[in-house]
């Protein structure tokens, strides 16, 4: 039995947004790193939580989950996020680039196409923050055909939290969805 996958988001799930007045949330640490492509004196600076390294790599280690990082930092999620953090290399579901101004350029996230085509009738729990209501009512659709899929949403400013992981948790410790990935 195959497990179901577990897709990662990193901005608004491991790097919080800061709010209007540059505040981050208090238990996020500042780190300078410089993704593909930048010239190496132009770094980003991005803020992680030390706890979510243990957090996910619990997680991963039920193997209840195949987990995928689902982000448009693409391999620098593997060179430079999960590093950070501590965490197990993971592959990443290879995105494209869009030339887009929006998340949302159709009304729903720009990914959800993309990780649709990929994830085929694959089970899987996603955690973004930046789904739409439509986002919701694909999944539910999805699910409804037989192909179950969570969609977890933090909040971006505050990113992801024990309770999104515990749901995800609930989620693959169903015993219908045992039968459904099988």
């Amino acid at each position: 039995m195959r497990p179901p996958y577990l897709l990662i988001d990193i901005d608004g799930v491991l790097i919080p947004f800061p709010h209007s007045d540059g505040a981050t949330p208090p238990h996020h640490i500042r780190y300078d790193v410089v993704p593909s492509g930048r010239p190496p004196d132009t770094p980003v600076p991005v803020w992680l939580n030390p706890a979510h390294g243990p957090m996910l790599t619990d997680l991963i280690r039920t193997r209840l989950f195949a987990p995928m990082w689902c982000t448009s930092w693409r391999h620098d999620a593997i060179t430079l996020i999960g590093p950070l953090l501590g965490l197990p290399t993971f592959p990443y579901v290879d995105l494209p680039r869009p030339n887009i101004t929006t998340s949302h350029p159709n009304g729903y996230l720009w990914k959800r196409d993309y990780v649709d085509a990929w994830l085929g009738d694959a089970p899987a729990a996603w955690i973004d923050d930046d789904f739409t209501d439509l986002d919701h009512a694909w999944a539910a659709a999805r699910a409804a055909r037989g192909f179950p899929i969570l969609l977890v949403q933090p909040d971006p400013y505050v990113g992801l939290l024990p309770e999104h992981l515990a749901a995800v948790r609930g989620w693959a410790a169903d015993p219908h969805l045992a039968k459904r990935a099988a």
